[in-house]
């Protein structure tokens, strides 16, 4: 009978009495699963966050521990000795009931009197630590976001950039979503740390999110990565309202002039320079910077080809999977379940509407001074969800006059507003992290 109530008590529904919350997630994460696969929010990603935010919340398999993780930092003691079940404080009374010494809430004696009789009053039980707890070293270390900037500058040709150079600010001017959030969140009483994780979200930019959230506010990671994807994909949905909103139907049939071909020269040296001026101006940007123009300088030199499909392909999907299935594994019902995540998900929504807005108005303000008008609708492709956000601005114009292609045009603020999501993301760190 005694085996019998071990085997009933090691069973996950004995466990989820004790946690009845992780029922709830359980059903959350079939919801975002749904989104994945039916509805396409975003799949490669939003699939492996659901998936792994689903592992986690299953009841007693213990595959991730946020103890190992607590206040921020990496707990290394605990991956050799073993994650505390209890993490209160034990002693060891001699037979007089003397104090000899305190176990530190890692498991580990710190004194003991040679030759003394001793008892351990409310011992450490340990467990091994999970799979997604090693996983998730990738998160907080910052490897992952790296490695996928890697892939995604393999995967992006700044030739438009390169060609219309005054477009790089229309990305930055997207990026005011990111500091208009910050401000908004600071107000509703979130700390620095967290309203400049919130604030991310405007980027538009996944792993820059999650990038910054690990290592400013790692207790909000579940919630951002979940509305940074999540508003990403509703990018269609989200955008045409105000880009119609605050344009004319005359300003929406601006007809630009074709680009000027761009130089190989140019393309190989776009990336050195890049990589050098962002460095010196702000160090906290160089890993994100860095990696990005590290692919596309792969992409463009022509001498590492077996290098660059490498990271296009193989490097980013294996990355991927890592990256969202640790993500995900953050979403427990004590760090998802509360008005912080419905506050999350508000100012996503808001953080993504500022920065369409913003590029938008600071094209028709360019528009006052230049002679060259510039469609104000690729102004909204300044958030960084490469390529969605260029064929937003493609569609909305062609609706207004289907001979005006816009979709090369909008490239270069598009791509201009993944560098600048991530020079954001290093002032953020620079100022709180």
């Amino acid at each position: 009978m005694e085996a019998i109530q071990n085997f009933l008590q090691s069973t996950g529904f004995y466990a989820l009495a004790q946690e009845p919350l992780s029922l709830v997630m359980i059903a959350i994460s079939c919801v975002l699963l749904y989104l994945a696969i039916v509805k396409k929010f975003e799949p490669l990603l939003l699939l492996p966050i659901a998936f792994g935010m689903l592992l986690t919340n299953l009841p007693g398999a213990g595959i991730y521990h946020s103890a190992l993780f607590d206040g921020g930092h990496v707990h290394w003691e605990m991956f050799s000795s073993g994650v505390p079940a209890l993490c209160n404080d034990s002693s060891i009374l001699d037979e007089a009931g003397n104090l000899l010494t305190n176990v530190c809430a890692h498991g580990q004696v710190v004194e003991l009197l040679e030759g003394s009789t001793a008892t351990l009053i409310h011992p450490m039980v340990t467990e091994s630590v999970g799979l997604l707890d090693v996983l998730y070293l990738g998160v907080k270390l910052g490897v992952y976001p790296c490695l996928i900037f890697i892939g995604v500058g393999a995967g992006t040709d700044f030739a438009p950039l390169i060609a219309n150079p005054k477009t790089l600010l229309l990305g930055a001017a997207a990026q005011v979503g990111i500091f208009i959030t910050f401000v908004g969140a600071r107000l509703l009483g979130f700390t620095g740390a967290e309203a400049g994780s919130i604030g991310i979200i405007g980027g538009a930019d996944g792993p820059t999110a999650i990038y910054t959230t690990a290592r400013l506010a790692a207790h909000l990671l579940g919630p951002i990565a979940v509305a940074a994807y999540s508003y990403m994909a509703l990018v269609p949905v989200i955008q045409p309202p105000i880009m119609k909103a605050l344009t004319t139907a005359e300003e929406r049939k601006i007809k630009m002039k074709q680009l000027r071909p761009v130089s190989k020269t140019e393309k190989i040296l776009f990336p050195i320079i890049i990589t050098i001026f962002v460095s010196f101006v702000l160090p906290s940007a160089a890993p994100l910077v860095g990696c990005l123009m590290l692919g596309n300088l792969m992409r463009e030199c022509g001498a590492v080809e077996r290098l660059n499909k490498t990271v296009q392909n193989e490097l980013m999907n294996i990355v991927t999977i890592f990256l969202g299935v640790s993500v995900g594994a953050t979403a427990t019902a004590a760090n998802f379940l509360n008005l912080q995540t419905l506050e999350i998900l508000a100012m996503g929504v808001v953080a993504f509407g500022f920065g369409t807005a913003g590029g938008v108005l600071l094209a028709k303000l360019m528009n006052v001074f230049s002679k060259e008008k510039v469609n104000p609708l690729i102004g909204s492709a300044g958030v960084s969800a490469v390529p969605m956000a260029a064929r937003v601005s493609q569609v909305v114009g062609q609706k207004e006059d289907p001979s005006n292609f816009l979709l090369m045009h909008a490239m270069g603020p598009n791509v201009a507003g993944v560098i600048g999501s991530a020079v954001a993301a290093g002032v953020l760190l620079a100022l709180f992290g």
